[in-house]
């Protein structure tokens, strides 16, 4: 298949046969768009299709682009993703993009979930308690990114101590414990996301080394990452991919 083929056929997958209204007014950014997002960049790589739709809806939060990020809840829902991993990816978000960014994209899920008839609220995937969450998030910070974490808390002034506890109670342990998602899938969606968010090079570097830690190599990460390029443009892609080529070169 050629890659208007290609986009045709992944563009009836994701969204069924509706065409987009911008065929009506501007036919032909829209056909760039489609031929490069589904016709070229869903076909590059090795992830597959509920992967990218997680991915994209994670980066779409990022952006705040929620008439699109309504479009993909449906589109994910279309292609397998179950509303568990589809609500785990969203608030997966929360602690790189704050509480109010975290609620508007929930808001406009619940809309397609409520939508398409499934029941709210869903199955809690809560694993922590309040007095174990601290704990349990470390444990999860030390699988990841291995020993430099007590080295890190340790190196911490005391005045700043307080969020270094944040991070590995909410993130780590409120969050990244949580059922639905497992931890390869968990890092390589924030590795997205801090790629997204632009000026977090520090931590797009530490999420790269975290995914070679956690089973995702280069290749998984550099189309990650591809897929992202639609969404994101091409500065923070190619910030990000030199993130990726300089904790493993090539």
């Amino acid at each position: 298949m050629n890659r208007i083929e290609k986009s045709e056929e992944t563009f009836k997958q994701l969204f069924g046969n509706g065409m987009p209204g911008a065929y009506t007014t501007d036919p032909d950014f829209q056909d760039i768009l489609s031929r490069f997002i589904f016709g070229e960049v869903f076909y590059q790589g090795k992830l597959d299709d509920k992967q990218r739709e997680l991915i994209t809806l994670v980066v779409l939060v990022t952006n705040q682009t929620l008439p699109q990020l309504k479009a993909h809840a449906h589109a994910a829902l279309n292609v397998g993703l179950t509303p568990v991993e589809i609500k785990e990816a969203i608030y997966h978000c929360a602690p790189y993009l704050g509480f109010p960014k975290t609620l508007n994209a929930i808001a406009e899920i619940n809309e397609v979930f409520q939508s398409r008839n499934i029941e709210l609220p869903l199955e809690s995937q809560k694993q922590v308690e309040e007095e174990n969450r601290l704990d349990k998030g470390l444990a999860v910070q030390v699988e990841i990114f291995g020993d430099i974490i007590e080295k890190n808390r340790g190196n911490v002034p005391y005045n700043q101590k307080h969020i270094q506890d944040y991070l590995s109670a909410f993130c780590f342990g409120d969050i990244y414990t949580r059922g639905g998602l497992d931890l390869k899938t968990r890092e390589l969606l924030t590795l997205c996301i801090v790629s997204s968010l632009g000026g977090c090079e520090s931590q797009v570097k530490a999420h790269v080394q975290g995914n070679l830690n956690v089973g995702n190599d280069k290749d998984i990460m550099i189309t990650a990452i591809t897929h992202c390029l639609p969404y994101i443009g091409f500065p923070r892609t190619l910030n990000a991919l030199s993130c990726v080529n300089e904790i493993i070169p090539e």
